[in-house]
């Protein structure tokens, strides 16, 4: 078992990272050959998810539908002004288990490890756990 921490510059209020080779690294650091690799964000303002790396127009997509679902102005009773954030935080959650399957990640072929910003421009810190013999 293994657990290490790097963190994510953001520079916009709403910013997917792909933070996959970060997670590569951590995996292969650890020694696991036979696990999972468990993603997790200590934030309530920003998120994680696993979706296509490929095509940006899928990032683009997923934050555009967002901004639709969850506006950045409502009827919010939050007094720091940042409700959207949190509410998008939770629906993207705050974890990710990816099987680790011969000392790699076993994501698919198109698949990235995304750390979702909602209140940004931060500096934040992604935790990663990597469990397995």
């Amino acid at each position: 078992m293994s657990y290490s921490q790097f963190k994510v510059r953001t520079e916009q209020p709403t910013q997917f990272v792909n933070i996959t080779a970060s997670c590569r690294e951590c995996v292969a650091k650890s020694g696991v050959l036979e696990g999972v690799c468990v993603v997790y964000i200590p934030h309530t303002t920003a998120g994680v998810t696993v979706n296509e790396a490929a095509d940006p127009a899928v990032v683009r997509d997923i934050k555009m539908m967002l901004n639709k679902l969850v506006p950045a102005r409502g009827d919010y009773t939050h007094m720091e002004g940042n409700s959207d954030a949190h509410i998008k935080a939770s629906l993207m959650g705050s974890s990710v288990h990816v099987p680790v399957n011969s000392g790699k990640l076993a994501l698919g072929t198109w698949q990235g490890i995304f750390f979702c910003e909602f209140d940004g421009p931060r500096t934040r810190s992604v935790s990663v756990q990597v469990i397995g013999k």
